[in-house]
């Protein structure tokens, strides 16, 4: 099976603190601040380690958790509209998506707008 590049806010203090942090396959990391760019992931995967998750829902320490998983990234300054996908395992341990449980779902794109998600 075929890598794939893997996306998530880096939460570790510092000069990226509140990044995305774009991991390639062979490696690499990119860190994009998501005030100055925009980006659509895709052919996606929703990817949530739950029972950290739950840990973290309980009242653990936060720590990485969750990520998604695409193909290729697009690199935009322009913002589209669509409904949003979003992760916070203090409120709930997996992703949210129309108001329901969205771990391990696949979509076509997802865009950054900021450091919120939407599905394109």
């Amino acid at each position: 099976m075929a890598k794939k590049t893997k996306v998530r806010f880096h939460l570790g203090a510092g000069q990226h603190f509140m990044h995305w942090q774009i991991t390639y396959p062979n490696g690499d990391i990119q860190y994009v601040d998501p005030n100055k760019q925009n980006m659509v992931f895709h052919d996606c995967q929703l990817r949530n380690r739950k029972r950290t998750a739950q840990r973290i829902h309980d009242g653990g320490e936060k720590v990485v958790c969750a990520w998604i998983e695409c193909e290729w990234i697009q690199m935009l300054h322009w913002t589209s509209t669509g409904e949003p996908v979003t992760y916070n395992p203090r409120v709930t341990p997996n992703w949210m998506y129309e108001g329901q449980n969205a771990d391990n779902y696949k979509f076509g794109r997802i865009q950054s707008v900021g450091k919120k998600l939407i599905v394109i």
